[in-house]
Parts: structure tokens; sequence; C-alpha cells
């Protein structure tokens, strides 16, 4: 009976994903929070700076509180006029006079740092180096001053092991960390503690993983006797999913979010720090099962374990991640060089917002039931970092600033098992994941769950019984077992919430009593699952997150790939045979407002058929070339590579390339798009024919000349798709937009009418290599346009450019 609910809570956990696991919509998270912090602040007494204990200038200067004090619960201040913690390369102030500058010295006495306090008399000083003998004083008033504070060094692990040995308990606590800052947790069982131990995740974020338990809906209450966790729930489906399935749960807020202490940063090497103890730290828990615990959760809480996993904490026993990124900045942020100030910009934006003081609703409601830890640690959330200015003030990609937070420059360092599940369509994150996915050198096993789709896809049952099998196998080291119960429950509960009926896919050790045979047959298993036509099951509604077939694979790349290559034509055709001298050139204007435009205005990407927007092609603005109708079926599946000759009327181009299959029947349905910023063009040494993998580094930036050709080679993003024989191949050129359901760029601001032109003759022969799968049994028919997920159709309009298609 240990997972008699698991198709209600994998439900539950579809419809709750969006507020939890992706941060991409604050409607959905609870508009009730705004105003929090400017309506609570009064209420709770915030310093004015006359609270303040002056010291006698005749006496010594107080030292800060060692690194592993705890915060105080309620304590009086202690002695000196302000708080002070030295942490890795920062130093913490708060309970300081408000809007008063502060100055940092040196173990050498000098002043190395300065700055004033916030409206709540906090204030973190960050960059400094490591040492001890720092002093913290009042600029004004330098006699008021704390001093030894030692600055900290990223060190794992720490120097002793008893460190570790907290105990915590079932509900919402705290966790401290080795600096002394408490971060705030929810700790959920599956049964009493005496009765485990229970395998167990962790889910670490900063969204609200901490938040205190709560019932998950009134319909559930009657199946709570069985399973506890219904009626005291954490607020991240992996917890949900997990506790049901007879797991026990960890949610930890990272530092500077929730009820956690310390000011919010993007992962910091703090942060990375934190989750390394919080993993050790729940492992010696006597109701955790082997003493390992895996990580789990899609989008933050999914990248945030690729940070974790590469400081390699003895107790993790694998990870999990969904919907996540290969890169900040390449995967999501600046696409090729551009931008997306669409979806990067709002969630980052959403989470600066909730990592305000009281950012969250449920914090007031911990402060106002009496918890004064969470209210002191409110002090220093106005501290975060402004990391949108930092992104604008670092366009480029430098090993200070962006390697740091790039998993694809350090996931080789992860020796544990990893499952990792995205989607192509992702209108999130995005596709880019895949550039993680022959990084994994030094990880034991690797499982990829691929497929078309959207971000929250991860919690549909063609992907939930490869997760389920995962942990089953890797951090729980027990047969993989489904009761009958959860078979029976899936159908009902998946139609009350997208109104279709899905089922768990079989569970292929259903048969198995040896756990050590069923582990050795999965590793036997290809690492890569590759789900085709997500949406398309003719037995299902469209849109329904099924597929039609899936095909499995030993690596990504597909060992098996061949590079397709096709070249553009004057007479609009992609063609087998390069261009002769009489091949010509083809020009379209810049559309300026093409960035802020997307296909999903009005939202609703979880639905079945999402009410898409996706216009036509401009014949002023885009270009386009589609090849003949194929004979043959083709399997595409890979990155792709868009090698243009181009021209410009300016010093620089933003372009987008776009993928598309024309069907027989006369719809156009999209696959997939790629970015490129032109002085953006420089290659990385790695690059190959399929993969034109840039630098962004600054010294690599090379401007246009208005009037020469330039060759720039776009990556079309990864994906995989099947072009059905009859079909045919559409790819365009155009302004960046109109492609992606929420991401939108900001684009080069020209003074006046840009134009860019494509050369296709045999000196300038632009062409696109795309990765072909040979030799895979596709199935027929094709589904109906508009059903895959992510994928949205529109008629085909073909420019006067390209060549009718047959009547």
């Amino acid at each position: 009976m240990r997972a008699a609910s698991f198709g209600l809570i994998a439900l539950m956990a579809f419809g709750q994903v969006a507020c939890d696991d992706d941060g991409g919509s604050t409607a959905r998270q609870g508009t009730d929070d705004a105003g929090a912090f400017d309506g609570g602040l009064a209420d709770r007494g915030a310093p004015d700076g006359e609270d303040a204990t002056p010291l006698d200038p005749d006496a010594d200067v107080p030292d800060a509180a060692p690194p592993d004090a705890d915060v105080p619960d309620a304590a009086p201040p202690p002695p000196g006029p302000f708080r002070v913690r030295g942490t890795v390369e920062q130093i913490y102030v708060w309970d300081a006079p408000t809007d008063t500058d502060l100055e940092v010295l040196g173990p050498d006495g000098e002043v190395f740092a300065e700055g004033p306090t916030d409206m709540l008399g906090s204030k973190v000083f960050r960059g400094l180096p490591p040492a001890e003998g720092y002093t913290v004083r009042l600029a004004d008033a330098p006699e008021e001053a704390v001093a030894d504070i030692a600055v900290l060094e990223v060190d794992f692990p720490p120097a002793t092991d008893d460190f570790y040995d907290q105990v915590l308990q079932p509900g919402f606590g705290y966790m401290t960390m080795r600096d002394g800052t408490k971060l705030s947790i929810f700790v959920s069982l599956p049964g009493p503690p005496e009765d485990g131990p229970y395998p167990t995740i962790v889910n670490y974020s900063g969204y609200s993983p901490s938040k205190p338990g709560a019932v998950v809906s009134e319909a559930a209450r009657p199946l709570c006797n069985n399973f506890p966790v219904l009626c005291d729930a954490p607020d991240h489906p992996a917890g949900l999913i997990a506790g049901v399935a007879g797991y026990a749960s960890v949610g930890v807020n990272m530092r500077g979010t929730g009820c956690s202490g310390g000011a919010y940063d993007y992962f910091e090497p703090l942060q990375l720090m934190d989750g390394h103890d919080a993993i050790e730290i729940v492992a010696r828990q006597p109701w955790v099962m082997h003493n390992k615990v895996g990580m789990a959760g899609l989008s933050y809480p999914g990248i945030s374990q690729l940070f974790v996993a590469q400081t390699q904490p003895p107790s993790l026993a694998a990870i999990t991640p969904m919907s996540v990124i290969a890169d900040s900045a390449s995967s999501t942020l600046v696409p090729g060089g551009i931008y997306n100030n669409g979806f990067a910009l709002a969630w980052i934006e959403n989470v600066l917002d909730r990592a305000r003081p009281y950012g969250h609703r449920w914090i007031e409601d911990v402060v106002e039931a009496g918890d004064t830890v969470c209210e002191e640690h409110q002090l220093l959330h106005g501290q975060k970092l402004d990391v949108v200015a930092k992104a604008l003030a670092n366009p480029y990609y430098t090993d200070e600033v962006a390697k740091p937070v790039d998993p694809s420059s350090f996931v080789d360092r992860i020796n544990v098992p990893v499952y990792l599940s995205g989607q192509w369509q992702d209108e999130q994150t995005g596709p880019h994941f895949a550039a993680l996915l022959d990084k994994f050198t030094a990880s034991p096993s690797v499982r990829f769950v691929l497929t078309n789709g959207v971000h929250s896809d991860g919690y549909t049952p063609q992907n939930l019984m490869e997760w389920f099998i995962f942990n089953e196998l890797y951090v729980a080291r027990r047969v993989p077992f489904l009761s009958d119960e959860v078979l029976a429950l899936v159908p009902f509960f998946f139609s009350q919430r997208l109104g279709v009926n899905l089922t768990m896919p079989p569970n292929r050790f259903a048969d198995y009593d040896d756990y050590d045979q069923a582990l050795a047959d999965y590793e036997a298993e290809p690492v890569v699952r590759l789900t085709f036509d997500s949406g398309g099951d003719p037995e299902l509604a469209p849109g329904a997150p099924v597929g039609t077939f899936i095909e499995y694979f030993d690596a990504w790349p597909i060992p098996e790939t061949t590079a397709w290559r096709l070249w553009m034509t004057p007479d609009g055709t992609l063609a087998d045979a390069a261009p002769g001298p009489d091949g010509g050139e083809s020009t379209f204007a810049v559309d300026p407002a093409a960035g802020e435009r997307v296909t999903l205005p009005g939202g609703g990407i979880d639905n079945l058929q999402p009410d898409y927007d996706y216009r036509p092609l401009d014949p002023d603005h885009a270009l386009a070339w589609i090849t003949a109708p194929l004979e043959a079926d083709r399997v595409l599946a890979g990155s792709g590579s868009v090698d243009l000759w181009i021209r410009s009327t300016a010093d620089d181009a933003d372009l987008e390339v776009n993928l598309t299959e024309v069907r027989p029947d006369g719809d156009e349905m999209y696959v997939q798009s790629g970015w490129l910023r032109a002085s953006h063009r420089a290659l990385r040494a790695d690059a190959t024919e399929l993969r034109p993998v840039k630098s962004h580094y600054e010294r690599d930036i090379a401007p246009l000349v208005p009037g020469e050709w330039t060759l720039v080679r776009v990556e079309i993003m990864p994906f995989a798709h099947v072009f059905r024989a009859g079909s045919r191949l559409r790819l365009s050129v155009d302004t960046p937009g109109d492609s992606r359901a929420e991401w939108r760029f900001l684009l080069l601001d020209h003074d006046d009418t840009v134009q860019h032109t494509v050369g296709h003759d045999d000196l300038r022969p632009s062409s696109v290599a795309l990765p072909w799968i040979p030799d895979v049994d596709v199935p027929a028919p094709a589904p109906a346009c508009g059903a895959l997920r992510g994928q949205p159709c529109r008629p085909y309009a073909p420019l006067p450019m390209e060549p009718d298609l047959p009547e």
C-alpha cells in the first residue's frame, strides 16, 4: 500500500507545478502576497536606529559571534551597537541603525569596504577575502564597532563531523549552517519516525519548500489515515509524490528566502556549501534509509541539484533533475547572445520579489504564530543581490561571473547516479538542457528521459514511472513496486485535472524479486529514452501527454546521427545540391517589434489545447526555404546548424531561425528555433558540424562590417521530431520573436530601417545541417496538427520567394 494513491498525488503535483517548481507565474503563486513587505513593517517594530546600544568609548570592542554560533531565539541583543556574522566571503550586519554608513576594516586596520544600512538596519558586505580580524564600525561613530570577525572560505567538508549531528523533527523547523545561519525546513515523513527508516529526498530552492504543511484538498481527507502526507503536505510536487510512495522528504529554503537567514544571491558559493551541508545533516537522521538521500525537483529545485551535486556530498545517493538548463546564460538568459527579457527576466524578478522581507504570505503566518527566528531572519532579506543588474552589467561570458553558474562546465564532477528529464519546447527553461547529456562523465549511471512538450511535463505518467523506478533503485535500493491500486486511481484523477484518462505505463520490474538483478538489468538498458509525438496518441484527446512511440539509444548525441545538409536556393527550395553561380541573394527588413511578441500571450501552456497565436511569416520581414515532399520518413534528433552568409546595412544583426514541418494537408507545425546576435558568432573549440557552440567571450565579439559578407552559424536548439513521408521541411530566417510561448527578446536598437541579406550562390552557399537518425521505424499515421505538446500549428502561407505546394 506504500504507493496506493500515487496517481492522486501525481495529479495534484501536475496542477501545482506552476506554483512551486517553475516560478513563472506570480498570479498562480498567490497575489495576496503583494504588499506584505510594506504593509507589515510598522507592526513589527523595524529598527529605527534609536534602540542601538552604544559602547563606552573606553570599553573593549566586542567580538563577533563565532562562526558556529546559533541565531538567537528571541535572546536579548549582545553587547554592541549591532549584530555581525562573518560568513563565506561576506559579512552580515543587522540590528544596526537604519540608513547609516558602515565601514569594514581589514585585518590591517585599513578601510576595506563601506556602505549604508537599509531601512531595516541591515547590510551585507560581499566579495571580502577570507581572513580573520575584520572589524565593522559606524562611519560617523567609529568607537561603535564589532571586531575579530572571521570571513570564511568555501570548504568541503567542515573541520569536524559533529556539526552534522543535528536533530531534525517532523514538520516546520530549522537546520544550522556552519556559519551559524539557520535555514528553514519542512520535514515530511510517511509515518512515525520510529517506523522508519524511510527512503528520503531533499528539495532545495528559493521558492517555498519549507512552507509548513497543509491539507492537499478536502477531497483527500478520507485518505489521510493511510497517507498522512495528504493532510500535512509539503509545498513541492516531488515531496507530495514521494510521500505517498512511502518516502520522507525535506524541503529546504535557500538562505535569504522563506524563513531562512541570510540574504539571497543566485547560486553563490555559500549557497552551494549550504546545499552540501543540508544533504549531510538530513542523511544523519535515524529515520533516513541507508543514511543516504536523493534530491528531487523540477526547474529551480532541479537546477539546484546540479549545483549541489558537483560539491560531492558523501551522503548523496542520486539526483533527479527535471526541466533544467545547461548554462545560465546561453540556455535561457541570453540565448545566442540576445537577452531574454520575457521568461528569464520575469523569473528572476519573481524570485527576487519573493526573497524580500515577508515575500510570501506564509512567512507572515509563521511570524504571527510566534516564530521569532523567522522574524529576525527577515531583517537581512532586503540585502538580496540584484542579479538582474548583475546580468545586464555582464553581457559576455566570463570565467569569473558566468562560468560558476554554467552547469555544463562542472557537471563532470557529479559522482552519483543521474536521472534527467526534459522537453524540447519547454517554454521556460528551454531545450538547451541537452547540452549537458554527454558531460556527466563521473556519474556511475545516467538515465535521460526526453520528449517534446512543455515545462511541467516531467510530472506526467509517461515520465513519472521512469522517475519512480530510478528512485527505487538508487535511493530506496529495492525492487521497484507500484500496487494495483495506483494503476486503478491514475485514470480517474488525471481525468479530473486534464479531462483525459491517463494510465501509468507498465512497471517492467513488477515481477522481479531480486534487487541486484533488477539493478543490473536496469543498468544494461540504453540510457536515452526518447518519446516522440507526445500529445498525439490517437486513443486519447489531442494534447494528452502521451507519445505515439519510444526509441532508445546508448548516448546523446545519438551515435547513429548523420548530418543531413540542405542548401538554400534562389527559388526558395531547400535542395540536396549546393547552388550555382547564379544563385543570387534574398533580403528581409528587421522587425523591431517582433522581440516583444510571443505565441501564447494569454497563457495556459499546460492545457491540452493552448490558445496559441502562431502568426504567419511576414513577407517583408522574413525569408524561408522549403524542401520537396519527403519520399520517406525522416527522424531528426539533436542540434542543427544554419550556416548563413549574411550582409547587413548595420554593424550587427539579431537573427532567428525556425524549423517547421509543412504537412500534406497544408498545415504547418512548429518544431524548433535558434537565435544569434551576429557579433557573437565566434565558435568554441568544441563546435561541430551540427552544433556551432559559441564562446560569447568579449575578446571574441566581432561587429559586422556593413555591406560586407560574413559567415555566421546559428544553432538550432536541440529537438527530436518525425518528418513523415509527404511532409516538407521549412526553414525560415527573421527577427527574433513570434516563436516561443514565454520568451521575449531585447533586440538591438537601430536608428534606421535595417536590412539583412542572405546569400545563396556558389561563393556564398548558405545551408542547414540537420541531425538525421536513420533506420527508425515510424508508426503511421501522423498525429493531428496541433495535437503535439508545445508545437503549435498554423495554415501554411508561402512567402513570394517560395514555390507553391502542388495541388
